[in-house]
């Protein structure tokens, strides 16, 4: 907590439903703490407690960076989301996070879904990103997925100075909920992809789904880091960053929907930058879903969600512009300009009222 800048580590157990659930909230400077929740078969409490650290710090600076009035959240639940899903762990899981009286908000992540929060939102009303007939805003990963485009398209301009994805290439690493979808808008736009997933029906339902001629092919995992391709893709887990991936990436950039790509962004935020990589801050091109439910919670309007995902494409090329000029890494560049805004808003709730 105290190298991170955390606030609260909160762990939950309740065992008539074998729920084991992590919460941390990071920063509230901005407002009430608002994240995701994630998921997974995690190994052990050790590994969870590192992802939910990790993603509760990524979360303020995408609250900070997408200028919503929220900090950074995160909850992670330890189990498998095909097999130890209940209603009822879903339900104690809400009445867990109602008593934290409204300084946690949460909605989906990877491993969960809206519907999940369907059962939970009855125990309490910290819940967004609910499907449309709940009272909610809807798929946040139709957000999501524009983001990650607008960052390609920034990407691409910044690159080759336009946006024509006509016959570029992409290496998509994960491709369910938000990954699937950046593969149609990709296909949409005349690019050429290839995918990997560790869930061989996500990957069945994006090859059907794909025309033939936009599908370079199906690769394993470990295989996907060394294609030579335009841009690399990450739409699955973290930390795939790191001293054993960057040496291997055969790519002009890194743009994805994966929150934090590198396992030591000093590090290796200074490896890509070496190696004339240019990496899209995480956090800023994969915030559509995060400008949703922030809207969601003070009246869902679309017209402004649709606009505010869509000026993803300005605020990056105003990163790369940052980074150019200072010559320092995007990821640096990003950040300076998000603790700017956050230093700024701190300083304005002195005022009071």
């Amino acid at each position: 907590m105290a190298k991170y800048g955390h606030e609260q580590i909160h762990f939950f157990q309740h065992r008539g439903t074998n729920l084991k659930a992590i919460v941390a909230i990071h920063n509230t400077v901005m407002g009430p703490a608002l994240g995701g929740c994630r998921m997974r078969p995690y190994a052990d409490e050790q590994e969870a407690l590192f992802d939910v650290l990790r993603l509760s710090r990524g979360m303020t600076y995408k609250c900070g960076v997408a200028d919503v009035d929220n900090g950074g959240g995160k909850s992670v639940l330890i189990g498998d989301p095909h097999t130890d899903k209940t209603p009822e762990m879903f339900r104690a899981f809400g009445r867990f996070v109602e008593g934290l009286g409204g300084r946690f908000y949460t909605g989906t992540d990877v491993g969960t879904t809206p519907q999940d929060f369907v059962h939970s939102q009855r125990e309490s009303s910290r819940f967004v990103g609910l499907p449309l007939e709940y009272g909610g805003s809807g798929n946040t990963a139709i957000p999501t997925a524009l983001g990650i485009f607008q960052g390609i398209r920034a990407t691409a301009r910044e690159l080759w100075g336009h946006e024509d994805l006509t016959g570029k290439t992409f290496a998509v690493q994960g491709v369910g909920k938000v990954g699937a979808l950046v593969v149609d808008h990709l296909v949409k736009a005349g690019g050429l992809v290839y995918i990997t997933d560790v869930y061989q029906p996500f990957l069945d339902a994006v090859v059907d789904a794909t025309p033939t001629a936009h599908m370079l092919g199906v690769v394993s995992p470990n295989d996907i880091y060394g294609l030579e391709v335009d841009m690399f893709i990450p739409c699955a887990l973290g930390a795939i960053l790191n001293d054993e991936t960057i040496p291997n990436l055969n790519c002009k950039a890194v743009v994805g929907s994966a929150n934090n790509q590198m396992l030591d962004p000093e590090r290796h935020g200074a490896m890509l930058h070496e190696r004339g990589i240019l990496f899209a801050p995480d956090y800023l091109v994969n915030a559509g879903g995060l400008i949703q439910v922030a809207d969601e919670m003070k009246g869902y309007v679309p017209e402004r969600v649709l606009a505010k995902t869509n000026s993803i494409y300005e605020m990056l090329l105003q990163i790369y512009k940052h980074s150019k000029e200072q010559n320092i890494p995007t990821w640096l560049a990003a950040d300076s300009l998000v603790e700017e805004r956050i230093a700024r808003v701190k300083d304005l709730k002195s005022v009071r009222i």
